[in-house]
C-alpha cells in the first residue's frame, strides 16, 4: 500500500526536516505487520514529495496463529491487505513519523506549527459509501478532496464500482496536523482495526486527534469505526470528546477541580486580574490565550486599554472570537482587542512591549526541553514590564478523588512541577533576564500539599544579567 505527502512551500525540501528523513537516503522499517520504505520521488526547494510504501504479506500476517470458524478460508490468503490503505498504514505512519506526528522537529524547530501547502495521495482507499464519505471526513478539516471511486474491472462495466476511491488531498496545514488526519481517518475509513482494541486506544486517539476531533461533525461515527464498536471504549472517549469540545480551556486543562462554591478556572482568573491591576498594566497580552476565558475578564474592565489574545492554533482562536462575539461588539470595545496566531516558544515581535504577559496553565503544556525558547521569547524578547505565570501544583494531586499516583491532572501536560520545582525554575528566570519574582496561592491551601495552583508574579527591574 502507498501513501504520498507533496510540500509546495518555499524551501519545499525542509520536509525532510520535519519528517526526521533525509531526502537523499531510503529507509527500511521492520514493524509487526510487514515492512515499510520511505524515500522520496522528488525533493527540490520548488516542490518535494514523500512516498511511504507499505508491503504487507497476507500469508505471514495468518501463519501460525489459530483461528476460530474455517481455519482454512481463503479470505485470510486472499484480500486487499498488500495494497489498500488501512489500519496498518496508520501504524505504518506513526512508527516512521512518530517524531513529526507528535509536532518534534529538533533540527529546525522554528518549521514546527508552519500550515505548508500539502498534497496527499493515496490510490487505493477503502471507501464503503463512496467519494461522498471521504469528503465529509476530510473537508471540514480544511482539506480540498479529490476521490475518484475506481470501478471493479475496467473492462467489465457491468460489474459496477468497487469500494476502493483514488484520493488526492489539499490543503495549507501544519505537518503534524496533517498525519494525525490521515492517522485517525485511515482505519475510519477502512472500517477495520487489524490488531486488538484495548483501553489504550481510547488515550492514543484523544491524544492524537483530540485537538479537532471534539468539533467534526462526524465525531460520533469516527469514534465509533475507529474503536471497533466497542460500546464501553466509545462511550469513554465521547465524553473525554464532549468534555473538550464544551469547557473554557483552563477548565478543559484542570480535570480535577477542588470541591468548592467557586471554580479553581474562576479563582484563577480572579487572581491574575487582581495581580494585572495590582502591576498597574493597561496593555496586556494572554499568551496561550485558548477559547478567551481570560480575554473576557479583561474586556469587562476599562482599565485595560489594549488587550490582545494570542495562541497557535488558528481554530481556537475562531473560536475565541465567537465565544466573545468580536463581530457584535461595538467599534470603540473591539478596538481594545486583537487575537493573533502566535507561539509562545518563537519570538514574536508584535508581542513585544506590553506592560504584562499573561502565562495562565501554560508552561505545563510545554515539553521540557522547549522551555527554554519559552523563557528568551517571553522575558528577553518581548520583555514586558509583567509576566504573570500559572501553574498547577503536583503536591496537591494526592488530594483529587480517583487521581492516580504520579499522573498528570490533563492529558496534554508534559509535567507538573512541586513548590520548590516551580520556585527554582522562576528564581533561575528572574535572575537571568533581570527581573524580580514573588508568589501567592491559588485556590483554598492544604496545610501539607499547598494550594491546587501556584502563581508567580515577575516584576522587571534593570538589564538582564
Amino acid at each position: 500500500m502507498l501513501l504520498t505527502l507533496t510540500s509546495t512551500a518555499a524551501h519545499a525540501s525542509d520536509l525532510g526536516y520535519l519528517l526526521h528523513k533525509h531526502p537523499e537516503r531510503v529507509q527500511r522499517f521492520e514493524l509487526s505487520v510487514g515492512v515499510a520504505h520511505v524515500f522520496y520521488p522528488e525533493a527540490t526547494d520548488e516542490r518535494c514529495t514523500v512516498a511511504l510504501l507499505l508491503e504487507v504479506d497476507p500469508i505471514g500476517l495468518v501463519r501460525g496463529r489459530r483461528f476460530g470458524g474455517d481455519a482454512l478460508s481463503l479470505a485470510q490468503y486472499v484480500n486487499d491487505r498488500p495494497y489498500a490503505a488501512s489500519s496498518m498504514l496508520s501504524v505504518a505512519l506513526g512508527r516512521v513519523f512518530g517524531s513529526a506526528l507528535k509536532g518534534r522537529c529538533d533540527a529546525r524547530p522554528e518549521l514546527v506549527g508552519v500550515p505548508l501547502p500539502l498534497e496527499v495521495h493515496v490510490p487505493a482507499l477503502p471507501s464503503r459509501g463512496g467519494a461522498d464519505v471521504v469528503a465529509g471526513l476530510f473537508e471540514p478539516l480544511g482539506w480540498t478532496v479529490d476521490a475518484q471511486v475506481r470501478p471493479l474491472d475496467p473492462e467489465l462495466p457491468a460489474w459496477g464500482d468497487s469500494r476502493y476511491a483514488d484520493v488526492t488531498l489539499r490543503g495549507t496545514l501544519p505537518l503534524d496536523q496533517a498525519l494525525s488526519h490521515l492517522y485517525v481517518l485511515l482505519p475510519v475509513l477502512d472500517g477495520a482495526k487489524h490488531y486488538w482494541v484495548s483501553s489504550d486506544e481510547v488515550d492514543k486517539l484523544i491524544r492524537t486527534g483530540g485537538s479537532w476531533l471534539a468539533q467534526h461533525p462526524r465525531r460520533d461515527s469516527i469514534v465509533t469505526r475507529y474503536l471497533a464498536h466497542k460500546r464501553g471504549f466509545v462511550a469513554d472517549a465521547l465524553a473525554r470528546l464532549t468534555e473538550l469540545d464544551d469547557s473554557a480551556p483552563e477548565e478543559v486543562a484542570e480535570e480535577f477541580d477542588p470541591p468548592a462554591a467557586v471554580s479553581l478556572a474562576t479563582l484563577r482568573r480572579t487572581a491574575v486580574v487582581e495581580q494585572l491591576r495590582t502591576a498597574g498594566a493597561h496593555r496586556v497580552v494572554d499568551l496561550g490565550c485558548g477559547e478567551g476565558a481570560l480575554l473576557r475578564e479583561l474586556l469587562a474592565d476599562l482599565s485595560f486599554t489594549e488587550i490582545v489574545g494570542a495562541d497557535v492554533a488558528p481554530r481556537v482562536l475562531e473560536k475565541a472570537a465567537d465565544r466573545l462575539r468580536l463581530d457584535r461588539m461595538g467599534d470603540r470595545q473591539r478596538a481594545r482587542i486583537t487575537l493573533l496566531q502566535s507561539s509562545v516558544t518563537y519570538r514574536d515581535d508584535r508581542l513585544a512591549g506590553f506592560d504584562a504577559v499573561v502565562l495562565m496553565e501554560v508552561v505545563e503544556h510545554v515539553d521540557p526541553d522547549r522551555l527554554p525558547d519559552l523563557e528568551r521569547t517571553v522575558f528577553g524578547h518581548a520583555r514586558p514590564r509583567a509576566v504573570v505565570v500559572t501553574t498547577p501544583n503536583s503536591e496537591y494531586n494526592v488530594l483529587f478523588p480517583g487521581m492516580d499516583a504520579g499522573a498528570l491532572r490533563h492529558q496534554d501536560h508534559r509535567f507538573e512541577w512541586t513548590r520548590a520545582e516551580f520556585a527554582d525554575w522562576a528564581s533561575r528566570v528572574a535572575a537571568v533576564h533581570g527581573y524580580t519574582v514573588a508568589f501567592a496561592p491559588v485556590g483554598e491551601a492544604d496545610p501539607d500539599a499547598g494550594p491546587p495552583t501556584q502563581l508567580a508574579v515577575f516584576t522587571r527591574t534593570e538589564a538582564p544579567a
